[in-house]
């Protein structure tokens, strides 16, 4: 059957989930800044003028460099050069030497004619030489501090004057961006490049210079798209307009409609060095002009810049822990008396707790407006991602957006700004090369710029589509056969106490059957119950956008036969029965439910949706569980029905999806999910028993610590109006697997307590490494540490216990193997737990304890739990 850990890497969401680490990540573009050695001050001469004028690029990659300091050796004269790259410079005097340096790239020296116009073009190469801490040497080993350290009191001016140089500084803003990801394979193998199999895509294949080496790289994603960006500072609105895209794409059997959210998010969606954190890599880094950063980094003062028009100071900043998530690299600061962020280089050290990443390169550049403020111009972000360290597979992906066209404090029409947060142009699909070639604001790679012929030659191509088909399936759970999807596979098979083994076949059809209506179902056979399950459904998608896709807006009507244990949610009972049979307590309970259910679900685009339905419900008990009246002569009952209107809200403001074939995942951010659910019971309608109310509540809302981590805190309730039996009340969902669950109680027994009101709260901290980075002998491993607390408050009225009350089911009895139910008490269930992750990469392991309720039969005081989740 399927193995004990699948309850958290189910197996076709979790190759969706694993892929870009098993595949890897990232790569940039050039470096930002401009910096360059100190000179000596010279006198200029004045008989004579030397001119110098040009252009500089990457000498790898044949692009232009903005921003590259120039400057005539021995005098106080130079330039920068502008967004292609292009310089001039006309200075007084015969000088002999110019030289050019850029954060990032090694500085060179080139002898020109003195007194007269020179014309030079400039290749840049790539420095090859880490960053160091820069360490002062004397007599006696200094010891490095904040107190009248000159570039501590540099950077607090540069904080104190945060606000006044942001963009959000500004009532009103517009501005337009350019945006390009683009992904490749790195040092893919020989074996495979010169197999069979692999000759007949040869053409695919391409060199570059990474790090002054020359690697084979085989192209696998471009994305290209224009915005236009509304902002206005009161009240808070952003409007971004999709003006144009296009795309080149050999993965999608990764469904793109979670590849494009995920790569921006792993790219940094918006990288502001003015806050105090950053974004990256699905992580948290502290900036180096955060509030408290000279708390967590050290600066030094390393090159002083006089341009034509203004003084810029060099900070090179590097961590006091290098196992942190913090930056190091170099900031050019103006010293016009803003303080502004002029340029700046943030990389990381190989000690940085982050799995898969060889390297990190994240250069910025801003440019004086009008207004005097420094404005974003250009963010690159550049990486290298692979298993292995140093070697072996990976990826390089790379992040290039460019801004311009800005326009401060001047307002649209106040109707304006009540569009929507995102638009899209009507003809936005812009796959013309003409267009780009006028449009781009830079030019594309020689690599790159080949991606899009070589792609569209590889689509036609039968073997390719082949391939595209297996890893289709392997990687989303479903296989294809024209317009109906076969799976998900990862039910084909699994094994739990009830049923012995469970045999299912399933599928549902795709657009290419219809847009608007679509089938769902499985059918199942259990070996030791000897039954038959089943489930089908049709939906009616009124936005012609499949159920599975965000926004939904349809019309379900299904049926759906099935086992599952009570208090588990049986929408996902199939893709977790297999864990039954590795258990740390006897499953004995179980229920036969049919279900008759027929809802209309609606999302809108500020992630408000409701979800309105109605459900027949029928109960049958199984196994060691009975429905027993509290009578005289303990009648039983053969099974009971629910007639029930549901009405749920959610609202998950600023929600960004990653959506997959099978699932669809809230990317968590620091915005709050508030989800309301009322349910009432009908008594007399289609055999429904009892008349009741529930209402349900929750809100989740993750708390970022910076460089302590972040928090993830549950906040639920319920209250439920009715006489009904122990089947119908809350049943605090438990978990008897070895797999570790952060939304159930890892320490209860199933159907062990239940309720008619509840409160609770469930509380996870991630130290991110931060405690276990500070022990020298084991920093190495880059264990994560977490905390886990969960505590249930609540209780059940006399008219819902059958001690108290007559017409009532009785609770299951403890002992002899029965775990036995209870209900929920005036003390609180509390567990709390200790866990220690990213072992081996990818395993984490929790001790829980329980610390109330132990004369509960079957009740453990301690336990282990374990998950399987690979994260950067």
């Amino acid at each position: 059957m399927l193995s004990s850990f699948e309850i958290s890497f189910r197996t076709s969401g979790s190759i969706q989930r694993l892929f870009p680490y098993i595949l890897i990540v990232l790569f940039t573009i050039p470096l930002c800044g401009v910096a360059q050695q100190p000179d000596s001050l010279k006198k200029a001469s004045t008989q004579v003028t030397t001119s110098v004028r040009g252009q500089v690029v990457d000498d790898a990659s044949g692009q232009s460099l903005p921003g590259i300091n120039i400057k005539l050796v021995g005098s106080r004269y130079g330039t920068t050069a502008d967004a292609d790259g292009k310089f001039e410079i006309n200075a007084p005097g015969a000088f002999t030497h110019i030289t050019f340096s850029y954060i990032g790239y090694q500085t060179i020296t080139k002898i020109i004619k003195p007194g007269q116009v020179n014309t030079l073009h400039i290749r840049l190469h790539d420095s090859q030489t880490q960053l160091k801490e820069v360490k002062v040497v004397s007599g006696k080993k200094q010891r490095y501090r904040n107190k009248g350290n000159p570039a501590v009191e540099l950077i607090q001016q540069v904080i104190d004057h945060k606000k006044q140089n942001r963009m959000e500084s500004a009532d009103y803003l517009q501005y337009d961006q350019y945006e390009r990801i683009n992904l490749s394979f790195i040092d893919v193998p020989s074996k495979l490049i010169n197999g069979r199999y692999f000759k007949m895509y040869k053409f695919m294949l391409d060199t570059v210079k990474n790090n002054g080496q020359t690697q084979v790289l085989l192209p696998t994603y471009l994305s290209e798209k224009q915005y236009q960006n509304y902002y206005r500072k009161e009240p808070s609105k952003s409007i971004r307009v999709l003006k144009a895209q296009k795309e080149a794409n050999i993965l999608k059997f990764i469904d793109t409609a979670g590849l494009d959210v995920y790569m921006n998010r792993l790219y940094g969606d918006v990288i502001d060095i003015y806050d105090n954190n950053v974004f990256i890599i699905t992580n948290q880094f502290l900036s180096p002009i955060a509030d408290h950063s000279p708390n967590y980094y050290k600066f030094f003062i390393t090159d002083t810049i006089q341009t034509a028009k203004e003084k810029l100071i060099e900070l090179s900043f590097t961590p006091r822990t290098k196992g942190d998530l913090l930056f190091e690299g170099k900031l050019l600061v103006s010293m016009t008396g803003n303080y502004a962020v002029r340029s700046c280089e943030l990389n990381v050290n190989k000690q940085i707790n982050i799995n898969f990443m060889r390297t990190l390169k994240i250069t910025l550049d801003f440019e004086q407006n009008p207004n005097g403020r420094y404005f974003l111009s250009k963010s690159d972000v550049k990486a290298d991602f692979g298993i292995l360290k140093n070697k072996g597979l990976g990826l390089m992906g790379e992040r290039t957006v460019i801004f311009s066209n800005y326009i401060a404090d001047k307002p649209l029409p106040a109707t304006f700004y009540d569009g929507k947060e995102l638009q899209i142009a009507p003809d936005a699909d812009k796959p013309d090369t003409s267009y780009w070639a006028h449009n781009r604001p830079d030019t594309l790679s020689d690599h790159q710029s080949k991606m899009y012929p070589r792609i569209s030659r590889l689509e036609k191509m039968p073997q390719f589509k082949r391939a595209t088909w297996f890893a289709a399936t392997f990687t989303g759970g479903y296989a294809k056969a024209g317009p109906v999807l076969i799976g998900p596979i990862g039910t084909f098979y699994s094994r739990d106490s009830q049923e012995g083994s469970r045999f299912q076949i399933g599928g549902r059809t795709n657009p290419e059957l219809s847009k608007s209506i679509y089938f769902e179902g499985f059918g199942a056979y259990g070996t030791r119950d000897k039954a038959y399950k089943y489930n089908i459904a049709t939906f009616y998608s009124f936005n012609k956008t499949p159920f599975y896709r965000y926004p939904n807006d349809y019309l379900k009507a299904s049926y759906l036969n099935d086992v599952n244990v009570p208090g588990r949610d049986l929408s996902t009972i199939n893709q977790q029965a297999a864990l039954s049979s590795f258990s740390t307590g006897k499953t004995i309970y179980w229920l036969y439910s049919k279900i008759a259910k027929i809802e209309y679900v609606k999302d809108f685009e500020n992630h408000f949706s409701f979800d309105l339905a109605f459900r027949n419900w029928n109960q049958r008990p199984a196994a060691s569980l009975v429905f027993q009246y509290n009578d005289d002569a303990n009648t039983l009952v053969h099974d009971i029905t629910t007639s029930e209107l549901n009405l749920a809200f959610r609202y998950a403001p600023h929600e960004q999806i990653l959506q997959g074939t099978v699932y669809r995942r809230t990317i968590y951010s620091k915005y709050p999910i508030m989800n309301l659910q009322i349910n009432h019971g009908f008594r007399g309608l289609f055999n429904g028993a009892y008349d009741f109310t529930s209402v349900k509540a929750s809100i989740f809302k993750r708390f970022y610590l910076s460089q302590l981590g972040y928090t993830d805190i549950t906040v639920l309730g319920n209250y439920l109006v009715g006489k009904v039996p122990f089947p119908l009340l809350n049943l605090a969902p438990a978990n008897q697997s070895l797999a570790y669950d952060e939304d159930a109680y890892n320490q209860q027994t199933y159907l062990e307590f239940v309720s008619d009101h509840y409160a609770g709260i469930n509380l996870t901290h991630s130290f991110s490494g931060f405690l276990l980075n500070k022990f020298p002998l084991i920093r190495h491993l880059k264990w994560r540490e977490y905390l886990s607390a969960k505590i249930l408050f609540g209780g059940l009225r006399n008219e819902n216990n059958p001690l108290y009350s007559p017409n009532l089911f009785r609770f299951p009895v403890g002992g002899n193997g029965a775990n036995g139910t209870y209900a929920l008490g005036t003390k609180p269930y509390i567990e709390a737990g200790v866990g220690i992750g990213n072992i081996f990469k990818f395993l984490r392991i929790d001790g829980i304890k329980r610390f109330n309720y132990l004369d509960h039969p079957g009740a453990a005081e301690y336990g282990v739990k374990f998950s399987f989740a690979p994260d950067f």
